[in-house]
């Protein structure tokens, strides 16, 4: 699921919106069990985190092209 930005760079936007979505979505729950139990990957709460920052700097950068 997580993709490098120049992978990113190839989809449309609707479908980096999608996988914010999913990407938040993800976070939410890892957030949640984290407070629940002691998870065990407290790794992925950092790697989503930079993931969906990746999907919102692709996604402004695209929104400047068209614009």
């Amino acid at each position: 699921m997580l993709k490098k930005a120049k992978e990113m760079r190839d989809q449309s936007i609707e479908e980096l919106e999608l996988m914010y979505h999913d990407s938040m979505h993800q976070l939410f729950e890892l957030k949640s069990s984290a407070r629940m139990e002691k998870s065990e990957q407290p790794h992925m709460i950092r790697q989503v985190r930079r993931h969906i920052a990746k999907l919102l700097t692709v996604i402004k950068e695209k929104q400047r092209e068209t614009a």
